[in-house]
């Protein structure tokens, strides 16, 4: 029997596997999926298209199909953060009140448990040099997110010219607010003060509701 031939042959069949693992939308879910986990599990300095690609199990050229590079990748996950964080916060909202302020506040406790639930997604989206801030469905993404909270603070001071400075005010306290505390939050620094972990979920949710509910009626 002809082992080298063999094997060649076998080589040849899992390359051939892995490029039809995926549809072609398939890939570029499972190539972002893989560079979240990543991301989270080895920081941004390490971040590259190969360990992304091995992570998913497809060749190192695969993510070329839909990424140019490492930061077309990551710019194209930060895109995807901001739609998920309008989406937490639809969850909280879809389980709140009908009232201005309890949708709001609702809002905000969506803003913090997304930042929770991935926080090396929530720095890259935030505070990271990575991402390409000129790409349109990056830049598309961010702009909802912060439509979102602007519409919500304006349904709780009532219909005002865009750039009435009351509003803006009001506005940027309430992001200032919801993204403070989830950053606190995530880095540890928020422990001491809120004992925040031994707080039950009900607690927790407690307490941010006041924190912000603060500030909105301010």
């Amino acid at each position: 029997m002809n082992y080298g031939k063999h094997m060649t042959a076998s080589k040849t069949a899992s390359r051939r596997a892995s490029k039809d693992r995926y549809h072609h939308g398939d890939l570029k879910m499972a190539l972002l999926r893989a560079a979240e986990a990543e991301l989270a599990e080895n920081g941004i300095e390490s971040f590259s298209l190969r360990a992304v690609a091995k992570r998913a199990g497809v060749s190192h050229g695969a993510p070329a199909h839909h990424f140019k590079d490492a930061k077309g990748l990551l710019t194209a996950l930060a895109a995807s953060g901001f739609r998920r964080l309008v989406e937490a916060q639809e969850i909280r909202q879809a389980e709140a009140g009908g009232d201005a302020h309890a949708q709001q506040i609702a809002a905000g406790l969506g803003y913090i448990d997304f930042a929770l639930e991935n926080p090396a997604l929530f720095r890259l989206m935030f505070t990271s040099e990575k991402p390409d801030r000129t790409v349109p469905d990056l830049g598309d993404a961010s702009i909802a997110a912060y439509e979102k909270l602007q519409s919500g603070v304006r349904s709780v001071v009532g219909e005002n010219p865009p750039d009435d400075p009351g509003a803006m005010k009001l506005i940027m306290a309430s992001w200032a607010t919801a993204h403070g505390l989830a950053d606190l939050i995530v880095s540890g620094r928020a422990e001491r003060p809120l004992n925040f972990s031994n707080l039950s979920k009900k607690e927790r949710d407690a307490l941010l509701s006041e924190m912000m509910g603060r500030q909105l009626l301010s």
